[in-house]
């Protein structure tokens, strides 16, 4: 079973960008977010369920990480062609898939050593801050489609007049906008959060490295 669910998430991975060349939006944005979720808990329960079974394998033990980063990277790249390449989402998407290469290349390099790059609680929050911001930058284009729709026909003054409270809001114009500037400012602080924590720990993980690295 665990290793069905690493199997059904790297399946998973290309189909959060896949999507949208099947579905339009904002039906595609919906479907992507929804597998990019399901990708995300099947990556906390293939493991709590290969230690409590004990069917911990060696090709859940190779596939686990490559799904894992499968499924980051394809999200990053799709949330980059949804909302643009700008400096806010641009530098905290290179510093994490910088880091993932890296550490990708250092356990490669390490072989048999790699066991001592173990999962550190510090990469457990990086994991868990990451999968949220990603999920609130997908949220972000749903409010931006629902919240642009929305306002279609109307002037600046009557959008003002809504969201200020002097023009009934018979739409639901108000908490669209609130959910867009959430989503938005929340889903970009929390995505730098997680670059930062993504350097942090790459730089933990070369330290541990550094024995090897320097060994004759």
């Amino acid at each position: 079973m665990p290793n069905i669910l690493t199997v059904a998430r790297m399946i998973a991975a290309p189909m959060v960008a896949l999507v949208f060349l099947i579905l339009p939006r904002p039906f595609a944005d919906w479907a992507a977010m929804t597998i990019f979720l399901l990708a995300s808990l099947t990556d906390y329960v293939d493991g709590y369920l290969a230690r409590a079974w004990n069917q911990i394998s060696r090709f859940g033990a190779m596939l686990d990480p490559i799904a894992d980063k499968a499924v980051v990277v394809i999200a990053l790249a799709v949330i980059l062609g949804i909302h643009g390449i700008t400096a806010w989402t641009l530098i905290p998407v290179v510093a994490i898939l910088l880091r993932e290469v890296f550490v990708s290349g250092l356990r490669e390099f390490l072989g048999h050593q790699a066991g001592t790059l173990k999962v550190t609680p510090l990469a457990k929050w990086k994991t868990m801050v990451q999968m949220v911001a990603i999920t609130m930058l997908f949220a972000w284009g749903l409010f931006d489609h629902y919240f642009v729709m929305q306002t279609l026909g109307m002037n600046a003054e009557i959008v003002s007049g809504i969201l200020n409270g002097a023009i009934r809001d018979d739409v639901g114009l108000g908490w669209k906008f609130s959910g867009l500037m959430l989503s938005s400012y929340g889903g970009l602080v929390l995505l730098w959060c997680a670059a930062a924590l993504t350097l942090l720990t790459g730089l933990d993980y070369f330290r541990k490295a550094m024995p090897y690295l320097t060994e004759r």
